[in-house]
Formats: C-alpha cells, sequence, structure tokens
C-alpha cells in the first residue's frame, strides 16, 4: 500500500468517525429537546395549578386539567399525565406529587425516569427507582387498582374470568 492509499483509508475513517460522532449527537440533541419542552409543559401546567389554588383555594379538577392541556406549549411531549388531584387532601405537604409522566428517552445522558409536579408547583426530574419509590409511599392501594383499571382500558385486555 502506497502513501497515497493509506492517505485515502485514514481520510475515510475519519469521514466515518465524524459522521458517527454527529449522528450520535444529532440523536441526544433530540432527546434534550424533547425533555425539555416536556419540563416546560409541566412548569406551565404547574403555573396554571398554583394560580388556581389561589383562586379557588383547592387544586383544580382533573376535567380542568384536561381542558388546559391542550393549550399547553409542548402539551404532546408530556404524553400519559398522571393527575392525582383526586387523591390530595388538606394534610398533603407541598412536596406530594401531585401529576407525572413517565418518559423514556432511550438514551444514556438522559436515560428513563419522571417528569414530576409537586403540590407547591415545582417541576422536577426523577429516575425511576426514585420517583416510584416516593410514589409507592404517596399512592394508597384505591390510587393503584383505579391506575391497573385504567391501563386494561387503554390496552384493551381485559382478565380471564
Amino acid at each position: 500500500m502506497d502513501k497515497r492509499q493509506k492517505r485515502i483509508l485514514i481520510e475515510f475513517f475519519i469521514v466515518i468517525g465524524l459522521t458517527t460522532i454527529a449522528v450520535v449527537a444529532m440523536i441526544y440533541f433530540r432527546h434534550w429537546v424533547n425533555h425539555s419542552e416536556a419540563m416546560r409543559a409541566m412548569e406551565h401546567l404547574g403555573r396554571i395549578v398554583v394560580e388556581y389554588r389561589k383562586s379557588q383555594g383547592s387544586v383544580p379538577p382533573q376535567s380542568y386539567i384536561d381542558s388546559v392541556r391542550n393549550q399547553l406549549e409542548g402539551s404532546p411531549r408530556l404524553g400519559d399525565l398522571q393527575y392525582r388531584a383526586f387523591w390530595i387532601d388538606f394534610e398533603s405537604g407541598p412536596d406530594e406529587i401531585m401529576a407525572y409522566s413517565e418518559k423514556d428517552y432511550g438514551s444514556w445522558f438522559i436515560g428513563k425516569g419522571y417528569i414530576v409536579l409537586r403540590l407547591d408547583g415545582t417541576v422536577q426530574w426523577l429516575d425511576k427507582q426514585e420517583c416510584e419509590a416516593i410514589l409507592k409511599k404517596q399512592q394508597s392501594r384505591k390510587e393503584l387498582e383505579m391506575l391497573k383499571e385504567k391501563q386494561m382500558e387503554t390496552s384493551g385486555w381485559e382478565p380471564p374470568e
């Protein structure tokens, strides 16, 4: 192999390497954008809920959230939003999870987790295990049963008789 052939081969591998890096970077950027838009939509929802609580003295019902959700910028990025207002009572603390959405971005950079809206209006990203541990403490058996029924309705699966 002469010098020219070696140079062409080296340049080929450099181009392949740079292309691979660029593709991976674009995938991570897409995940970051989706994550950011979902966080922004949840923050907007949090502001709406806090304003409602100030004016009405309680958290808004599910029907109110359903009506304003479509107006949120980035709302489709939230996915399947679980709103827990039915389970919030006067003894609930500000760190109580009011709404959450499970997200799996399929990347090492962001990964699997939940976008969480707390009762005080703060929004945060929690990894899957941490959020599920918090929800396990906060959710009642009846709430878990209702979630299971909802999943069966949406999936079309029915338990055998």
